[in-house]
């Protein structure tokens, strides 16, 4: 008999569903976001290759920090996850100075604080330090940059 599972939210590219009070299932689509739009043309397995990418990461890492993984589902894009208290950071890591990083860029010669070498150009390899830290609000909610410094004295006084 195959369990409930109760859909409880939907990202840009992954749904959420509650398994019980103490598992959640998250299901990677197809579907193919850029600068926070959906677009409308599907990526055939695209879900599969993130759900992937992700179980790689998180095994070979599971060492240095635990995660949420619990196991992967046989249809190569659901992951069983535990549930656990939302910190809503992602971390994104570029390697090419492109959208709001490249606005930055003009305004400051910086990225989310980090001072990057002189000259570079628009969708150029960004060679240096291309990681910001953004903090959303809630499912679907459009990312707001945040200073590293800042979270990390957030997260101080929320612990």
């Amino acid at each position: 008999m195959p369990e409930t599972a109760t859909h409880v939210g939907s990202g840009k590219v992954r749904e959420l569903y509650e398994l019980d009070d103490d598992r959640l299932l998250l299901v990677a689509s197809d579907r193919i976001s850029t600068f926070d739009v959906v677009l409308p043309t599907e990526s055939p397995d695209k879900g599969r290759v993130l759900t992937g990418l992700s179980a790689f990461w998180f095994a070979r890492t599971s060492e240095l920090v635990p995660n949420h993984l619990l196991q992967l589902r046989a249809d190569g894009r659901s992951m069983e996850c535990r549930r656990l208290d939302m910190l809503p950071i992602e971390c994104v890591v570029r390697g090419y100075l492109t959208g709001s990083g490249w606005k930055d860029y003009l305004a400051s010669g910086e990225v989310c604080g980090h001072r990057l070498a002189e000259g570079l150009v628009e969708s150029g390899l960004a060679r240096g330090d291309a990681y910001r830290l953004v903090q959303r609000h809630a499912l679907r909610a459009h990312e707001e940059e945040q200073d590293f410094c800042e979270l990390v004295r957030a997260d101080d006084e929320i612990a």
